[in-house]
């Protein structure tokens, strides 16, 4: 049975993490995997379905714990989801998948993870080896690509239009990038707002965009850093070693996920 079957009714788990939110099918069964574009969009809807910036899919995986499908809520497959990778730990959790730590598959490759005692999920990205730094500005992939510019009045920036701008201008416009709208607020925090593509808006929170921003204020030089960060859904943090001004290892993401509700929809 496939998911585009008529009226067919879809169990689904809403999940959260800082009010990055997603909906998450788990389809170890596989009953899910011919999703098409018109029912993830349908369903990522904030009026006609569920309401997500992103649907997910907890597939089986040979050798690992599962693999991590993402989709943006314009029904195209997205790549890398810091925030839905915590969200998805969490979930498999749930579902009764126990494990001191978590390994699983996604777009950009393996990832690892565990839950502390506190409950936050602690998400490890990949390694940064490259970045372009410009006058205001830094480009970054951290799992997804993000453009990290500083400022220093981010409440007032209107985040959209101007995040609209960028992630549409002619450099840009054909793979969009997410832009980050970043502020120090103390020597290891900052503050960050999202503009995202895919979602074609701000979201409450972001992931990698969070982490790419940490990335761009470490408070070292060289060796360990934590940046604190505060999104309009919360607070993350990020955890990293810092080798020189392009390389960047053992990079972790922390933070809350938590399910919100659970229910049935009819395609």
């Amino acid at each position: 049975m496939q998911i585009q079957d008529y009226n067919m009714k879809i169990e689904f788990f809403k999940y959260q993490g800082t009010g990055n939110d997603f909906v998450i099918l788990d389809n170890r069964s596989e009953k899910y995997s011919q999703i098409t574009t018109d029912q993830v969009r349908k369903i990522c809807h904030r009026r006609f379905g569920i309401g997500a910036d992103g649907l997910m899919l907890l597939n089986k995986h040979d050798k690992l714990d599962f693999e991590m499908i993402y989709y943006n809520a314009d029904g195209n497959p997205g790549s890398m989801c810091g925030n839905g990778g915590r969200c998805m730990v969490k979930f498999a959790k749930d579902q009764g998948m126990y494990k001191s730590t978590y390994r699983f598959i996604a777009i950009d490759g393996e990832h690892e993870a565990d839950i502390d005692i506190h409950g936050k999920i602690r998400l490890k990205m990949n390694n940064v080896q490259q970045v372009e730094y410009h006058t205001g500005h830094a480009i970054l992939n951290t799992g997804s690509p993000h453009f990290v510019k500083f400022a220093s009045n981010v409440e007032e920036i209107d985040v959209v239009e101007t995040g609209r701008d960028i992630r549409y201008s002619k450099q840009f416009e054909k793979e969009g990038i997410n832009v980050n709208f970043v502020e120090t607020t103390d020597q290891d925090s900052i503050f960050v707002r999202t503009y995202e593509r895919g979602v074609e808006d701000e979201t409450m929170s972001c992931g990698t965009g969070v982490t790419a921003s940490a990335l761009m204020n470490a408070h070292n030089d060289r060796g360990f850093n934590r940046v604190e960060v505060k999104t309009p859904g919360g607070f993350l943090s990020v955890e990293f070693n810092k080798l020189d001004d392009e390389n960047y290892e053992n990079i972790w993401l922390c933070g809350p996920a938590e399910q919100v509700y659970k229910g049935e929809i009819e395609l």
